[in-house]
């Protein structure tokens, strides 16, 4: 059975996720997206009326559904699986894109919003953020670790996932990866036998 092609909304997405993960929020255009993801710009504009705040918004919960899905998929196997996984998705990223690419969560969050509002992109990488901690730190919980330190756990696997991805991509090597991967395993593993 063949997988459906994705449809225009879908592709401008994507593309708005993929420009944002490597350029950052400020720097991508309506138009720069429209163009990246072979859609008229006027369809751009049908889909997103509210304009660039609504498609990065979108873009960030397209993301974090995708890496979500992957993470809920392997967690099944336990934490150290989970982990295993999430780290893979963005050591793809890194490697497929040259170290061009991380992550477009990551990228939103850490541009400066306006004085007087917090952006929709912004709380949508909130709530992005707060669902893959929530999904490992119930893994951590199902196999034995405290609640409080399944929490704290999962806000550092995090954390430092995302601040290694943007690490790679500076220093144009997976090192920092491989160095997080083993102490958040080594964690996970101490976590769990406690």
């Amino acid at each position: 059975m063949t997988k459906p092609s994705p449809t225009a909304r879908e592709r401008i997405v994507a593309g708005a996720a993929d420009m944002i993960s490597r350029r950052g929020l400020n720097a991508t255009s309506i138009r720069e997206t429209a163009k990246h993801a072979r859609a008229p710009l006027g369809s751009t504009y049908h889909y997103f009326p509210e304009g660039k705040q609504q498609l990065a918004t979108e873009a960030v919960r397209h993301t974090g559904a995708w890496a979500a899905r992957s993470l809920r998929r392997e967690l099944e196997a336990g934490p150290v699986a989970g982990l295993q996984a999430f780290l893979a998705l963005w050591r793809k990223i890194v490697m497929d894109s040259d170290f061009r690419a991380g992550c477009p969560v990551l990228a939103v969050s850490i541009e400066e919003p306006p004085a007087d509002e917090t952006p929709t992109a912004l709380t949508a990488a909130a709530e992005v953020f707060d669902e893959w901690e929530s999904l490992l730190a119930g893994s951590l919980r199902e196999h034995g670790a405290d609640p409080e330190q399944a929490a704290q756990v999962a806000t550092l696997v995090v954390a430092a996932v995302e601040g290694t991805v943007a690490m790679c991509r500076a220093k144009r090597s997976t090192q920092p990866l491989d160095r997080t991967a083993a102490q958040l395993e080594a964690l996970i593993l101490t976590t769990i036998r406690a």
